[in-house]
């Protein structure tokens, strides 16, 4: 990466918001020949993560994102047991297709309620009891019902089921002639193993899912700086989980290098370790020499996080990458930028600093696949809660072990945000549509530099400063009527 104007922007220290990509000339065909794959470790088919916070990655987001290519990382404050069940659960899941809603003839329209808006598709499919789709219940199905009515007496049974071999062409097609929005989908012999979603048919022709090398579906999961670091992770190791992130809000401390050190001691050079958060150089070089393959960059920037309100420590965010990506590259090693993502052009701008992966927490909080349940505000607008993972809130539970007066005394310490209402947007309630929309843009941003691969990428893009003004007419900025 250079700069547009080097003598004067290599002094300065940048946010997102102030810097732009310069278009270069193409030599490819399409946007198809651009290959996205990060070059740290050899899974997933493009750089987008998802945050390790309670209130993003669960079981849904880090099955439904490795199945659109990318990778979960489950937060550290799981307990070993739901760890268990959920990589339990992940790599037992189709590649391919979502995850079936089920439920029992005998099953009430209320237990339907509870389960209907944990998935994207919004179809909960009725089965015998061995898994044969008998009928489907969907929102509409429930509107003035008594609660309690059993599902086989307001089933539709005028089903359109597809066979697991179908092509994605096939399925399209399938789905568009009777006009679905999505099918069940079935084994040869005849029992329910998915369900597919007429945009996921297209999705899935532009991704691949992240698996691992027995070709199951790869999940991440975060270890904090403890006495027990070491054996957690060789515990999440055992259980299954493809990569590990030690993470703490301040990587650049002696308990988190010695967590590093004794985490690749236990574990070997075999397995992926990402340690962080620092925004220095000096910050990853230490991270890397005490034994991390990525170094995880940014202080301040989560949508989440009062950090640089509280304290006035962090950096801003592009130079942050940046100057931990040149380090980082220099050692032979990666780093994954952290936060502050709130459009695909944010993660094409860290790409350009040299980040390997990006980090999405906010941004995915709102879909139907992330943890906890939906609410609607007083004009029926659905949300969900999110919140920071220094954040009162996220402080207590962590220490729900400790007596209520160490628990009074390690509240005062919080640097996040303990609630806020992260609203659905319409055509982006799931997760593969925000996935799509952002590796599209990506897509798009390679092609305007002229690269094919990140690492072309990174080596050619140019980026300039912008003024504030500069920021503002690149906006979307048309009237519209209201």
């Amino acid at each position: 990466m250079r700069f547009l104007h080097p003598e004067r922007d290599e002094q300065l220290e940048l946010s997102l918001d102030d810097c732009f990509i310069v278009p270069g000339f193409f030599d490819g065909r399409s946007r198809r020949d651009v290959d996205l794959r990060p070059h740290d470790f050899p899974v997933g088919a493009h750089p987008l993560v998802s945050a390790n916070m309670n209130a993003v990655t669960g079981k849904r987001m880090a099955e439904t994102v490795a199945r659109h290519g990318g990778l979960g990382v489950l937060p550290q404050d799981m307990s070993l047991a739901t760890v268990e069940r959920i990589v339990r659960h992940i790599q037992t899941a189709s590649p391919r297709f979502d995850t079936p809603l089920q439920v029992a003839p005998r099953a009430t329209l209320r237990d339907v309620q509870g389960i209907i808006r944990k998935r994207s598709h919004g179809m909960v499919v009725v089965v015998d009891d061995e898994r044969r789709p008998l009928g489907i219940i969907t929102q509409h199905d429930l509107r003035d019902r008594d609660q309690y009515t059993a599902v086989g007496h307001v089933m539709s049974t005028h089903m359109v089921t597809l066979p697991s071999h179908a092509d994605n062409r096939t399925a399209f097609e399938v789905m568009q002639e009777a006009r679905l929005r999505a099918v069940p989908v079935v084994d040869d012999g005849g029992r329910l193993c998915g369900v597919l979603e007429k945009d996921a048919a297209v999705r899935t022709e532009l991704l691949r899912p992240t698996v691992d090398e027995a070709g199951r579906l790869m999940v991440a999961a975060a270890v904090g700086i403890s006495g027990q670091t070491a054996r957690r992770a060789a515990t999440l190791r055992e259980l299954g989980v493809g990569c590990l992130v030690i993470d703490t809000a301040h990587g650049h401390q002696r308990r988190m290098l010695e967590a590093v050190h004794e985490v690749r001691q236990q574990l070997g050079p075999g397995v992926p370790l990402v340690a962080g958060n620092v925004c220095t150089a000096e910050g990853t070089r230490a991270l890397i020499e005490a034994g991390a393959d990525v170094v995880k960059v940014n202080v301040g920037p989560g949508a989440m996080c009062t950090t640089r309100m509280q304290t006035g420590v962090g950096r801003p965010s592009f130079s942050s990458v940046l100057a931990c990506a040149r380090q980082a590259h220099a050692l032979g090693r990666h780093v994954w930028a952290d936060g502050g993502v709130r459009h695909p052009r944010d993660v094409a701008l860290y790409l350009a600093a040299g980040a390997s992966r990006v980090m999405v927490g906010t941004m995915l909080a709102g879909t139907f696949e992330s943890p906890g349940d939906i609410k609607e505000d007083r004009e029926g607008r659905l949300y969900k809660e999110n919140y920071g993972m220094a954040s009162a809130r996220a402080v207590q539970e962590r220490n729900e072990t400790d007596d209520a007066f160490t628990r009074a005394k390690k509240g005062f310490f919080r640097e996040g945000i303990s609630t806020s209402r992260i609203y659905l947007r319409e055509g982006f309630e799931s997760v593969g549509s925000i996935i799509v929309d952002a590796i599209t843009g990506i897509l798009s941003a390679f092609t305007y530099v002229g690269a094919a691969t990140l690492p072309a990428f990174h080596e050619q893009v140019v980026v300039g400063v912008q003024t504030t003004g500069g920021w503002q007419e690149g906006t979307p900025h048309g009237r519209v009527r209201g």
